[in-house]
């Protein structure tokens, strides 16, 4: 307390009245106006001393009596660290709905126009972290997977069709349904981004299918020696039934998808919606552009005295020996055909095999991202000074520099958005490219999180990127209830049981860190007594300890500073000093702090949530060697083996949350897609019961996805599960192109019996052609020859494994189902005969 009973409120007050310019009107002559300014604006710094604070026994106070004036620099309260060495960091956020990679790019020039033109000698600009890097290697990625499964595709068709000129026709659907798909996708207000690209690529295989079929029954017809206009007619009309009804499937199986609900909805809208554009597209070119060059366009391939060439008979010799397989496929119907229990009880016994593959197949939400980072989290005690939290950092970075990985790190304390006071770090680490490294940024936590548990004095978390890229703890529980004491009893409860959890690391609560405080007691009456108000206290305190800017300050040079009033560092760190502090009354006078309250060492958290008007306490923790849904069930065990009082309660959020809500939103989805297509196929064969056979193929795809995601490595997650629902109609198309010419020939006049053994050697070409090509457009991707979209490969590795697999057993399986059903049939149009047709001709 000063001898002249001035206080930080009469000092700001009459800094920020004293030092301003103040505009008092105008005067208006005959010929101009002038404005008038009272100017009161500090010139010098040391005139600040001059200013009049207030009176003491009627002489003016200066601020000068009462304070000194500094310049210097603001208290630091963050850090920011580079390599170990101090640095300035400024965070770039795009606006809402702006395009990431756009937005890099015009800060990429920025920083290169003010490295060669602004910056002083010796300081330089430098990108720490741009996350448009992994969105431009995923584009890339995923455009060179997109061209490399077309290209594969079409090798396809020449091996089997043996044409360069149907090779060309049956290609050309490619580049018209992507720039048609393109074109809509412009006019549906969609990008090319990831989801699309990846629509796209995924889809490379279906958009030839139909271009495929059409063609391969046009050669066939030519092949019968018929002209081309009436090989294009004929056999575009012959195959048009079962083209449109597997394009409809497909479209059938990707609108639900498009519009389901929760996150998994809004990441697969734009896929779903693309997958259907192309393919109808394709849909389209197949039963236009393609009969039309048929018809005009000579092939001399389809004429067996033609002269071929070399390559011709090096891929003949292919063709031999695949209508060799195609004529032991026939025997096979026919074995299957005699013995149709046994066809159907191997099938069956394949089918619940399959489930014994589910524990060797991890469920997570999404796979992980190799982004070329992990984050490190490092946490002094509570009320550690920021030079501590610094110095623990340095040591940590020395610790981190000993793995080879470790191409840079990049600490942050107390800034940003994820602020949480000086005693919390922030590490990201940056790795040397995947090229030059055996192990992930997931690898890479465990052996860090041995490293540095040698450092003393911090609780160290470390994570890596997730399956959308964010860094968070997959396991995330929060409890809800009244009283602070409750919740902390509850979550130390939790983080016992989930740190005996195999796999389960860094178990934190929200809780854990508790602040030490100095409680300030206002004695009411006291304070009633002298004039102070518990505003009032908390105001002055804050001016004193805090500071408070009064004002901004233009020196002669033309630098500016900003005014802040505080107490001496000395002064306001001085925990005993802390009484002596003087309160303006509402009389003007002066009171000391320990007049009016009393001061004690108190705790309190130091972080407090509330969550539908309950507070909340959060209990966290990552995963090391373990999925989510290996260890989720256990930690649900741990969760409903607590009593809970009565009002409170435990809610899990995290991963787990996701995962339900992916998992309900693919049901449904699955469900629908189901549905939808038994009515596609009602519709398009006229039966409620041959749909049932087709569909026979929909559960042997189950074997596939499994044994498909067992070798490549993968886990169900939300890739692999669309992947499933995609195969829904996929698998279809080849039960379709079956059951179709085998009811062709049973109008014909041929035993159902026969007409599938004949449907099979006629449909057997197209069948292995159109799924070849499909896995051989999603090859590239199940490969992630390029990286930067390995996170997408499990949805290629579950559709390649579910189409060999119904491939396989389609061929088999749906015509014994096939006779069974058209039995079934009989039975009940004997049960239920129609009834008579009283508009008939009567008998002769």
């Amino acid at each position: 307390m000063n001898a002249y009973g001035i206080g930080v409120g009469q000092v700001t007050a009459a800094l920020t009245a004293e030092n301003r310019d103040r505009p008092a009107g105008q005067i208006e002559g005959e010929s101009r106006v002038r404005s008038v300014t009272v100017e009161g604006r500090i010139e010098r710094m040391e005139d600040f001393l001059s200013l009049p604070v207030g009176q003491s026994g009627g002489l003016p106070v200066l601020l000068g009596d009462v304070a000194t004036i500094r310049a210097g620099e603001g208290d630091v309260t963050s850090l920011a660290l580079l390599d170990g060495q101090a640095a300035i960091a400024i965070d770039v956020v795009k606006q809402q709905g702006a395009n990431t990679v756009a937005v890099a790019e015009a800060v990429r020039a920025a920083i290169a126009e003010l490295q060669a033109t602004a910056m002083p000698e010796g300081v330089t600009l430098e990108i720490i972290r741009d996350n448009a890097v992994p969105v431009e290697e995923s584009f890339e990625s995923v455009q060179a997977m997109l061209i490399e499964g077309a290209a594969l595709a079409v090798v396809i068709v020449f091996l089997f069709l043996n044409s360069w000129r149907s090779t060309v026709i049956t290609g050309l659907t490619l580049p018209i349904s992507i720039i048609g798909t393109m074109t809509a996708l412009h006019a549906l207000g969609f990008t090319l981004n990831l989801m699309t690209l990846l629509a796209l690529s995924i889809a490379i295989g279906m958009l030839i299918d139909d271009a495929i079929v059409v063609r391969e029954n046009i050669t066939r017809h030519l092949q019968m020696g018929k002209g081309h206009v009436r090989a294009a007619l004929e056999g575009t009309q012959e195959i048009g039934l079962a083209v449109v009804a597997t394009t409809l499937t497909i479209v059938a199986v990707f609108l639900p998808v498009a519009f389901m609900e929760g996150i998994l909805g809004r990441f697969f809208l734009q896929f779903g919606v693309t997958v259907s554009v192309a393919v109808l597209i394709s849909l389209f070119v197949a039963f236009t552009l393609d009969p039309m060059l048929s018809s005009v366009w000579y092939d001399p391939a389809s004429d067996p005295r033609a002269p071929k060439g070399v390559l011709w008979r090096m891929v003949a010799w292919f063709d031999r020996g695949f209508s060799a397989l195609g004529r032991g496929y026939a025997g096979v119907i026919r074995w299957a055909l005699r013995h149709r229990i046994l066809t159907l009880i191997i099938a069956l016994l394949a089918f619940l095999g399959s489930f014994t593959l589910l524990p060797r197949v991890g469920v997570e939400f999404a796979p992980s991202v190799d982004t070329g980072e992990f984050v490190v989290e490092i946490e002094a005690p509570t009320g550690s000074a920021l030079a501590y939290t610094a110095s623990k950092i340095r040591q940590v970075d020395a610790i981190l520099r000993q793995f080879p990985e470790v191409a840079r790190t990049y600490a942050t304390v107390n800034s940003g958005s994820t602020a949480a006071g000086a005693h919390v770090a922030t590490l990201t680490v940056a790795l040397v490219p995947s090229s030059e490294r055996t192990r992930s940024p997931q690898d890479m936590t465990e052996p860090v999180r041995e490293a540095l548990s040698v450092v003393p004095g911090i609780e160290v978390t470390v994570g890596a990127a997730g399956g959308l890229g964010r860094v968070e703890a997959p396991i995330q529980v929060t409890i809800q209830g009244d009283s602070f004491a409750v919740l902390e009893g509850i979550a130390a409860e939790l983080s016992r049981r989930l740190e005996a959890i195999d796999g389960v690391r860094d178990v934190t609560s929200s809780l854990a860190d508790v602040q030490s405080t100095l409680a300030v007691r206002i004695d009411r009456d006291v304070a009633v007594d002298f004039g102070v108000s518990p505003a009032e206290v908390g105001d002055s305190l804050s001016a004193l300890l805090s500071g408070r800017r009064v004002g901004d300050w233009t020196a002669p040079d033309g630098r500016s500073w900003a005014l802040n009033v505080q107490l001496p560092e000395a002064v306001r760190n001085d925990e005993e000093a802390l009484g002596r502090l003087p309160i303006a009354t509402a009389q003007g006078t002066l009171v000391r702090l320990d007049q009016v309250a009393e001061i004690t060492p108190s705790t309190a958290p130091a972080e407090i949530t509330r969550s539908g008007q309950s507070r909340t306490v959060t209990v966290s923790a990552n995963l090391s060697g373990a999925t989510m849904g290996s260890v989720g069930p256990r930690v649900a065990a741990a969760i409903d083996s607590l009593t809970l009082p009565p009002g409170y309660r435990i809610l899990q959020a995290g991963e787990a949350e996701q995962l339900a809500e992916s998992a309900a939103s693919a049901g449904q989805a699955l469900v629908l897609a189901i549905v939808f297509i038994y009515l596609v196929l009602a519709s398009q064969f006229g039966s409620f019961l041959q749909p049932l056979a087709i569909m026979v193929s929909l559960p042997l795809s189950l074997i596939g996805v499994l044994g498909g995601l067992i070798v490549g490595g993968s886990t169900l997650n939300i890739y692999s599960a669309i992947g499933f629902i995609m195969l829904m109609g996929l698998v279809v198309k080849n039960a379709i192109l079956l059951v179709d010419n085998a009811n062709q020939r049973v109008r014909e006049g041929t035993n159902l019996y026969d007409a599938l053994v004949l449907a099979g050697g006629t449909r057997f070409r197209p069948i292995v052609m159109t799924t070849l090509a499909m896995i051989f457009g999603m090859l590239p991707l199940a490969l992630n020859l390029h990286g930067g979209s390995g996170q997408n490969a499990p949805m290629a590795h579950a559709v390649i494994g579910g189409l060999i697999s119904s491939t396989l057993l389609t061929l088999i399986v749906v015509p014994v189902a096939l006779t069974f059903l058209d039995g079934l049939g009989r039975r009940v149009a004997r049960w239920f005969p129609p009834p008579p047709d009283h508009d008939a001709a009567p008998a002769e």
